[in-house]
């Protein structure tokens, strides 16, 4: 009864947050294998070298992805927000590798994980879905190379404002709740070169700085 009853309250959240996913056998499927599960900002989701078994769908939320070098320094690589996934869980779980990347519950997020066994199946039983990992496959593609152009042509101030932007994109705030540390770590810079940035920005009116806090004007 208990099953039924969180089914049934799934289904309009899942047709709210992925209206492309239309066929109501999909979200049923979605729906009865799915397991939600809550993450409070800051919590791991995914981590490096975990062996994937749930790919996750964002009903609610945002989530941070990194990627980490041989030395260890992480960079930030994109944002998911509702109705996106992560298509290097995809990869991952359909070549039976473990996840290359870190994801990190940017606010207080809810996802559904949708057990591995049943990505591929889906493919083949369901267009809606096959169409979805398509479309997650193209939009993780476009960020990566995003991601790549503005290391390799933009100067850091201009990566910096990128940052700030799609930060406040993502948690539909203007008052971006951040650190110069945590700044620096995700553009892998020095947190000297962040926090004098950030001084340029506030002297030419584009940001103003608190405590442990960035908001854009």
């Amino acid at each position: 009864m208990e099953q039924t009853s969180m089914r049934e309250t799934l289904v309009p959240v899942l047709r709210k947050a992925f209206p492309e996913l239309n066929d109501p056998n999909l979200i049923d499927d979605l729906a009865r294998e799915g397991r939600c599960m809550k993450f409070r900002a800051g919590d791991v989701i995914m981590d490096y070298g975990e062996n994937i078994r749930l790919v996750p769908l964002v009903l609610d939320g945002s989530v941070k992805v990194m990627r980490e070098n041989a030395d260890g320094e992480e960079l930030f690589l994109y944002f998911l927000n509702s109705g996106d996934s992560c298509s290097m869980s995809f990869a991952c779980c359909m070549a039976n590798k473990r996840s290359s990347v870190r994801a990190i519950a940017e606010e207080d997020t809810k996802i559904l994980g949708v057990p591995v066994r049943y990505v591929d199946e889906w493919i083949s039983r369901y267009p809606a879905w096959k169409n979805f990992v398509m479309r997650s496959y193209d939009m993780r593609m476009m960020e990566l190379i995003n991601t790549i152009d503005t290391i390799a042509f933009k100067k850091l101030d201009e990566r910096l404002l990128d940052y700030l932007q799609q930060k406040a994109e993502v948690l539909k705030t203007r008052e971006i709740p951040v650190t110069h540390q945590q700044i620096a770590l995700d553009l892998h810079a020095s947190r000297e070169a962040i926090s004098r940035l950030l001084k340029q920005l506030e002297k030419m009116h584009r940001v103003e700085l608190g405590r442990n806090k960035v908001t854009l004007i």
